[in-house]
């Protein structure tokens, strides 16, 4: 289905949901073909999922919002754990991708680390990048952008930094899988 169609008499848009913590270890188990089948069942569609982290592109009839809450609902009831899912439309997407923070600096996808925010942060939080070195950090609106030379298990500042510096909820993928998902939203 395009991103333009409708569904139950709906405008329908393309959405990325970025779930946070699943399927790390023992907790939070969200096998993907289940959650495909669980969203579809609850009225979303074109539903796909990239890799066993939790990342789902999706054709939604309602805002982000109210998109996650509805996903973050049905993973509750379906696999009885609560997880944070953050949304990012398409077009939204698309942006933090063009926006390249760290084009010319980042030399490996792999340790190239988007980290996604539930809210922009307030910038009074926001510390001096140059704290990080030798990670390279730069701040959009609701993303965080780090080059990890060292490798992501080395970084400065993880999620978990984040969130509790920030006081929001984070999750972060690195730059081929967010790639790999705006390819999924843009097909």
């Amino acid at each position: 289905m395009a991103a333009s169609a409708r569904i139950r008499g709906c405008a329908v848009g393309r959405q990325v949901l970025l779930l946070r913590g699943v399927n790390l270890g023992r907790h939070n188990k969200v096998p993907m073909a289940q959650l495909r089948a669980e969203l579809t069942a609850r009225g979303f569609e074109a539903v796909r999922t990239h890799l066993q982290s939790g990342n789902v592109v999706l054709d939604a009839p309602g805002t982000p919002d109210e998109t996650a809450d509805a996903a973050r609902a049905a993973i509750a009831e379906r696999f009885g754990c609560d997880v944070p899912v953050l949304v990012r439309t398409g077009a939204e997407l698309a942006a933090v991708v063009a926006a390249d923070l760290l084009a010319g600096i980042a030399q490996d996808a792999a340790k190239y680390v988007v980290t996604f925010l539930s809210d922009r942060p307030d910038p009074a939080l926001l510390p001096d990048p140059a704290q990080f070195e030798p990670d390279v950090v730069r701040y959009g609106e609701r993303e965080i952008f780090a080059w990890c030379p060292d490798g992501v298990r080395n970084a400065r500042a993880p999620q978990s930094w984040w969130e509790r510096r920030l006081g929001v909820t984070a999750t972060s993928r690195n730059r081929a899988t967010v790639e790999r998902l705006l390819a999924l939203a843009q097909a």
